[in-house]
C-alpha cells in the first residue's frame, strides 16, 4: 500500500504543465496574490489554491510572505529560469501558430494612446468592424506599454522615438509639435503654462519665447491638457494633431474653434507615429488585414501630424 501510494505522488508531480507554473510564475513578478488573479484573469482563491497544489504535490514551499510582498524561496528560485522559459516557450509557440492563422475571424488585441484611439480612429475602426463581423477588437488604451511578446497586445499604434528591435513595422510620419493658446488664457504681464506631469523646472523653451513664464499646470494626459488650455490654464506646447483635429470638427460644427496655434516655429520631432506588430504574426490575415486598414487611415491623417491644418489659424 505505500509502495503505490508512494507511486501515486511520483506520477502527481510529473503531471504538471506550463498551466500549473504559470501561476507561480505570476505571483513572482506582481508580488502578490491579487495581483497575480488580476493578471491572468482569476479570483484570488484560484491562485492561492493552485500554488498549494503545486507546493504539496512536490512537498516544498515555492513561496514565503514578506512585508514586501511574495518572494520566492531557495526551491522556488531554483525553478524561476525554467518557469519563465516554458512562458517563453508557450507565448512563441501562439504567435507562430497565431501568424499562420488564415481566418478572417477571431480577436485582435490593438493598443494605442487613447488620444489616437478618440480623436481618429475610433470610427475608421467600426468601419472595419462592418466590413469584417467576424473579427472582434480588444481595444487597449490605457497609459503603459503593451508587451507584444507575451501577446498582451498583437497590433500597436505607438508614438516614439525607437521601438523594440523584436517588432516589426514602419513609421507612418513624425510629428509636429506647436504652442496653442486660448482666448480665456491671459497674455497681460505674465505667461502661464500648462506642462507635462514630473516637470519640476521651466521647460527650455519657455524663457526663449514668452514673458516671464511660470508653471500653472501639470498633467499627465494630453487630452486634459487641451482641455486645460481651453479652460484658460495657460499655453501649452503639443503635438498638433489632437488640438487640429478639435478644431476641425469645431469649425465643421460652429464656424469657431477652441485652441489656437501661435505663430512660433518648432523644429520638427524626432518621435514618430509606428505601426507596429511581432514578427511572429506577420503572416496572420486578421492582423494583416487590420494593419494595412489602420495604416492607410493614418497616411490620410499624416496633414495632422505635421500640422498643416493649423496653420490656417496661427497667431502673434
Amino acid at each position: 500500500m505505500l509502495i503505490n501510494s508512494q507511486k501515486k505522488h511520483n506520477e502527481s508531480a510529473k503531471m504538471h504543465s506550463w498551466d500549473d507554473f504559470k501561476y507561480f510564475l505570476s505571483v513572482v513578478e506582481t508580488g502578490s496574490f491579487s495581483a497575480a488573479a488580476k493578471q491572468l484573469s482569476v479570483n484570488h482563491s484560484t491562485v492561492s489554491r493552485r500554488i498549494q497544489v503545486l507546493e504539496s504535490s512536490h512537498g516544498v514551499r515555492l513561496l514565503e510572505r514578506t512585508q514586501s510582498g511574495y518572494q520566492m524561496t531557495e526551491a522556488g528560485a531554483s525553478i524561476f529560469e525554467i518557469a519563465q522559459d516554458l512562458k517563453n516557450s508557450t507565448l512563441k509557440a501562439s504567435r507562430i501558430l497565431q501568424g499562420r492563422d488564415a481566418r478572417l475571424e477571431g480577436e485582435i488585441n490593438l493598443t494605442m494612446p487613447h488620444d489616437i484611439f478618440d480623436y481618429l480612429l475610433v470610427s475608421p475602426l467600426r468601419e472595419f468592424g462592418i466590413l469584417h463581423p467576424n473579427i472582434q477588437f480588444n481595444m487597449l488604451v490605457s497609459k503603459g506599454l503593451r508587451n507584444m511578446a507575451n501577446r498582451e497586445a498583437d497590433l500597436a499604434v505607438r508614438i516614439t522615438a525607437n521601438p523594440p528591435d523584436y517588432l516589426i513595422g514602419s513609421r507612418l510620419t513624425t510629428l509636429q509639435h506647436a504652442f496653442y493658446t486660448s482666448d480665456a488664457v491671459s497674455l497681460d504681464k505674465k505667461t502661464p503654462l500648462v506642462v507635462w506631469e514630473g516637470q519640476k523646472e521651466l521647460p527650455h523653451w519657455a524663457s526663449e519665447h514668452f514673458i516671464s513664464p511660470y508653471i500653472a499646470l501639470r498633467v499627465d494626459d494630453l487630452a486634459s491638457m487641451y482641455r486645460a488650455v481651453k479652460a484658460g490654464f495657460g499655453i501649452a506646447r503639443m503635438p498638433c494633431f489632437l488640438p487640429d483635429a478639435i478644431n476641425l470638427e469645431e469649425q465643421k460644427q460652429s464656424g469657431t474653434q477652441s485652441l489656437k496655434r501661435m505663430n512660433i516655429e518648432i523644429p520638427r520631432s524626432n518621435w514618430g507615429v509606428w505601426l507596429l506588430s511581432h514578427e511572429d504574426l506577420r503572416n496572420s490575415a486578421r492582423i494583416n488585414a487590420c494593419r494595412q486598414f489602420i495604416k492607410k487611415t493614418l497616411v490620410n491623417k499624416i496633414d495632422l501630424f505635421t500640422g498643416k491644418y493649423s496653420e490656417i489659424s496661427t497667431i502673434k
